[in-house]
């Protein structure tokens, strides 16, 4: 059979599944697929364009065991298995346990993950832990981007796609030498499309889609073992974006007076455009923004030295996401400013060389990493903000001037510098048997500093710092004590420094020559970090620093897997099983400290959590007219201990001993945190699958012989928890989604017609409980059915 770089012929089928060889760089060599002895998806450009997979967050329809969770590029979580990112909560301070690479270059950013892919070859999903391997440590898996490479042979592309919800997408590229040793490659890549839901504050449509992409490489080869690649990138997003819309409503245990029915009855005549979400309206009154642009270059340098090869990357990016938000999540004036702007600067620098022997081969390397992130933040509240914040029935909560045009102008710093050392070594011990040890070296250093300064007027007229020092001459100003319980200023600065060392060992038997067993246990961590949305305050008014930390995870990682092919390779079935135990998992909790003034938000460690699941892929091509593929991932997934979770909006809101059947007060008693050990973790389906299939006929239109073709695919998820802890109000149910295409095709052309989400299904792909508790539930809602139809062609 033929080796296949990334996918079959485009004339004979899109799918790459089933079809020979596929080579992979997942273990920084080129691999057969089959051969590497991980968990690994793979999919080609071609397969991509051919699904409408444009983003990471499609992908996600491919694979049953990516998790993509986004309400806003900052606020974007990517988890493999479940576990990568702490559930519901941003914070410049930690880090990702996914992660993300293109073209060998680390994105610290997951915001990069939002943009539209540029010129993709290939996209290889790594799962579990990848320390050994990879420049920057990633404990639950990594995403490997490789776009086409510069040619020395003219070659270009284009495609133009055109939709409902005034959809208009458009791709280019070209390449081709520029001398005997010099050739170039420039893409763009631009999707446009109106948002589909209606604001009727501001009657436009929001959630838009806005987004350009640019790219460009040079390629320098004066030798067959010496090339230099030059890259740079431009993306940018600027969207009408981004709306989480009403989704329902439920009852805490705040008082009744506080809940979210009583609250909007103070406002007479304001009414909820719609309570069916699926109606897909809002009423959301401040201004809506998500512009997202990041960009950088990198040098690639490879070189043929002795047995082995010498690779060096080196790489400079950048992050700007200048965002507009209503996080009041209602047509009232109550929060009218809620903007964090950041600003950041990554530098890479990996080293590594990989050597090639016929027993023995390894990889050894270095890595550095430096990022600033600068963050100038600001939160504003309006004039409905008295009544709703505050204790209804007291003068102040009738008085709108008392929490009207506070301010809160927020500057948060952090300084990151990671270095590390790592091996990977291969030792084929018999015919069959490889045994493959790794370890890595990891020394991180953060410098977090966090300034928030709130102002507010007081009782007197005259504007003052709302401070949380007691010793403060405005401290007990009624106006003021009211302006300090919904924000406060707060300055502290909060080093962390930590070595760590992880490792792993892999053992590959080759059963025949089509089927490979294997297992691993690896040991890793995810890196500390610092709290950087704040920290509760401590009676005097200090910050309580012993939460600024958060402490690493401690990953123990067991693996075992099956890859075979047969039907003279015309079908792959591999089958992996996994479990993951992590001590002092991060994750979100809500103060409970003691004489703390406002109950904040903030990242901490539970005790331990444990996933573990069976996945299979299967894929077959039993001849050039047909193929097919299923994929299925079962994940059971529970908090092993979690004793100070945050409570879910049906315990909280509640004073701690107050009688039950107290005035005004529904339920039971609400407790500082809760106890939610052995519940699900957020964001994890039980069961997830992705299935498909594609037909061809050779047939000849308009004199140009190809193929007539239609394809199908579909995904399904059961249900799963989208908040930190499970509620009753959060769940999302289970739900599948088909999509089709029909089309014709040759060697230089390509057109079809196609429909996603062709039942139109309705579902959420996140609910959150709204600040304040109130009982309000927002939602992100997945697109409706699109259709529309593309055109490409190729020279």
């Amino acid at each position: 059979m033929p080796v296949i770089a990334a996918e079959a012929a485009p004339a004979v089928a899109a799918d790459d599944q089933g079809a020979g060889d596929i080579l992979v760089t997942a273990r920084r060599r080129a691999e057969n697929v089959q051969d590497v002895p991980v968990a690994i998806s793979v999919v080609g450009g071609e397969t991509l364009a051919a699904k409408g997979v444009y983003n990471i967050n499609r992908l996600t329809q491919l694979q049953p065991s990516l998790q993509f969770f986004s309400t806003n590029p900052r606020n974007t979580f990517i988890n493999i298995r479940g576990l990568g990112a702490p559930f519901g909560l941003t914070n410049d301070g930690f880090e990702q346990g996914v992660g993300v690479y293109i073209d060998q270059v680390y994105y610290n950013r997951i915001a990069s993950a939002t943009l539209d892919f540029v010129d993709v070859e290939r996209i290889e999903t790594l799962r579990g832990p990848q320390g050994t391997l990879y420049g920057k440590n990633t404990t639950a898996g990594a995403i490997n981007i490789t776009t086409r490479a510069p040619s020395f042979d003219l070659e270009g592309n284009a495609e133009v796609s055109l939709g409902n919800y005034g959809f208009k997408q458009g791709k280019a590229s070209v390449s081709g030498p520029l001398g005997k040793t010099v050739a170039v490659r420039l893409s763009v890549a631009t999707t446009d499309r109106q948002g589909t839901i209606f604001n009727v504050a501001t009657s436009q449509h929001v959630n838009s889609q806005d987004n350009i992409g640019l790219r460009g490489a040079l390629l320098w080869k004066p030798s067959e073992d010496f090339k230099v690649t030059f890259s740079g990138d431009y993306n940018l997003q600027n969207p009408v974006c981004c709306a989480q819309i009403y989704a329902s409503v439920g009852t805490t245990q705040r008082p009744l007076n506080r809940q979210y029915a009583a609250l909007v009855a103070r406002f007479p005549g304001y009414k909820v455009p719609s309570t069916d979400p699926f109606d897909r309206l809002t009423d959301l009154d401040a201004p809506l923004a998500a512009r997202n642009e990041m960009g950088g270059a990198s040098a690639l340098v490879e070189w043929s030295l002795g047995p082995g090869t010498l690779t060096s990357v080196t790489a400079w990016r950048y992050w700007d996401w200048a965002p507009s938000n209503d996080r009041d999540f209602t047509g009232l004036p109550i929060y009218t400013k809620v903007n964090n702007p950041t600003k950041q600067d990554q530098y890479t620098q990996e080293v590594r060389y990989n050597y090639e022997g016929e027993r023995i081969n390894f990889v050894v390397g270095a890595f550095a990493f430096h990022q600033k992130i600068r963050t100038s933040g600001i939160q504003e509240t309006g004039t409905a903000a008295s009544a709703w914040l505050l204790a209804p029935g007291s003068a102040l909560s009738n008085n709108p001037a008392v929490l009207n045009n506070v301010v809160a102008i927020n500057d948060i710093r952090l300084d990151n510098t990671s270095v590390a050392a790592f091996g990977k070594l291969n030792w084929k011990v018999g015919d069959r048997l490889t045994v493959s040890p790794g370890v890595r070296i990891n020394y991180d250093k953060k410098d977090g500093r966090y300034d928030s300064v709130v102002t507010g007027t007081a009782s007197n007229g005259t504007r003052q710092i709302v401070s949380n020092d007691p010793a403060s001459a405005s401290y007990n100003d009624p106006w003021t004590a009211a302006q300090r319980g919904v924000q406060a200023s707060q300055t502290f600065e909060v080093p962390y420094s930590a070595w760590n060392l992880s490792g792993d060992i892999n053992l590959a038997y080759a059963v025949s020559d089509d089927v490979n067993a294997y297992a691993t246990y690896a040991r890793s961590f995810k890196t500390g970090g610092v709290n950087l949305n704040g920290v509760p305050s401590l009676p005097d008014g200090l910050p309580a620093l012993d939460v600024a930390i958060i402490k690493p995870e401690k990953v123990d990682h067991f693996e075992i897997g099956l890859k075979s092919q047969f039907w003279d390779r015309r079908a792959t079935l591999n089958l992996a099983g996994f479990w993951t135990e992590i001590k002092d998992f991060q994750a979100s909790v809500i103060s409970n400290i003691s004489g703390s003034n406002v109950l904040r938000g903030y990242l901490a460690n539970a005790g331990r959590v444990r996933v573990r699941g069976l996945e299979v892929d299967l894929s077959i091509r039993p001849s050039d007219r047909v193929s097919a593929y299923a994929s299925g991932a079962f994940t059971d997934h529970e908090f092993v201990r979690f004793v100070d979770a945050p409570c879910p909006p049906e315990l909280a809101g509640g004073g701690t001993g107050t009688p039950i059947g107290a005035p005004g007060v529904s339920g039971t008693n609400s407790p500082a945190n809760c106890d939610v050990s052995g519940q699900w973790l957020p964001g994890i389906s039980h069961w997830a699958a992705s299935w498909g299939g594609e037909y061809n006929i050779p047939a000849t239109v308009l004199g140009q012989a190809g193929a007539v073709y239609a394809g199908y695919d579909g995904n399904y998820r059961s249900k799963f928890s989208s908040n930190a802890s499970r509620s009753l109000y959060t769940d999302i149910d289970g739900y599948s989604v088909h999509n089709f295409r029909v089309g014709f095709r040759t060697d230089a052309v390509d057109v079809f017609g196609w429909v996603r989400n062709a039942f139109d299904r309705n579902y959420f792909e996140s609910l959150a409980v709204t600040p304040g508790n109130t009982g309000l539930i927002s939602a992100q809602l997945a697109d409706p059915r699109t259709w529309g139809g593309t055109i490409r062609l190729r020279f």
